[in-house]
């Protein structure tokens, strides 16, 4: 099987890139991981409402779902839409998201794996993970964090593992924020263990993965 990987962000992406050879072990599954420059929202209707080049995740989905409908067809394959929830309400938006993909004819097989509240959440579930990537990381910050909570995700990262923490980062603007989290992806990722991760929405995404991958 196919596995078309959609993600928001670099960040994102690179935390994917590394985690999924852990998860596949078969070499006949085959995936990409496609980055967009931030989440948006929903269309009301079935059009996009931001240009496709601009790359918002969700402002294209009605268009990228159709066309994976179309091209997936006679392919097996299986859409994988993977975002923040952020501050939103999570059955609301997965309601919204679900009937997106109502409105595909052809319909893609499609699943959406929704990190609560941030991607760093996936990180933070792993404290030993990022306690092997910044050994200097504040336990005082790590031991407060509760996993899956609506809480500043990012910015508790930030103030366990980077130098003047997130009130610092902020000032630096949002692309040395975007820089920090993609190396934060790329420097803790290889760490985490799949088994003692206790981030829920982390333990769903992989769960749905290898159930889709041992029933292909």
């Amino acid at each position: 099987m196919h596995f078309e990987i959609l993600v928001e962000d670099q960040s994102g992406k690179k935390l994917l890139e590394r985690l999924l050879p852990k998860i596949f072990n078969d070499p006949q599954h085959t995936y990409k991981v496609i980055s967009y420059k931030g989440i948006g929202n929903i269309p009301t209707g079935i059009k996009a409402t931001s240009d496709a080049n601009k790359r918002i995740l969700l402002d294209q989905l009605p268009r990228l779902l159709q066309g994976y409908g179309n091209a997936f067809k006679n392919y097996s394959a299986v859409i994988i839409v993977v975002c923040d929830l952020d501050d939103k309400c999570l059955k609301a938006f997965r309601t919204e998201l679900l009937a997106v993909l109502e409105r595909c004819d052809p319909k893609p097989e499609t699943y959406f794996c929704i990190a609560i509240e941030e991607g760093e959440a996936w990180l933070l579930g792993d404290i030993q993970a990022v306690k092997s990537a910044y050994p200097k990381a504040k336990d005082a910050v790590l031991k407060e964090y509760i996993n899956d909570s609506i809480c500043g995700t990012w910015e508790v990262l930030a103030n366990a593992v980077y130098s003047g923490g997130a009130e610092k980062l902020k000032k630096s603007g949002w692309q040395a924020r975007g820089r920090e989290k993609s190396i934060w992806a790329e420097t803790i990722t290889p760490h985490l263990q799949l088994e003692s991760n206790k981030s829920p929405s982390f333990n769903y995404f992989v769960a749905k993965l290898k159930e889709l991958g041992d029933n292909a």
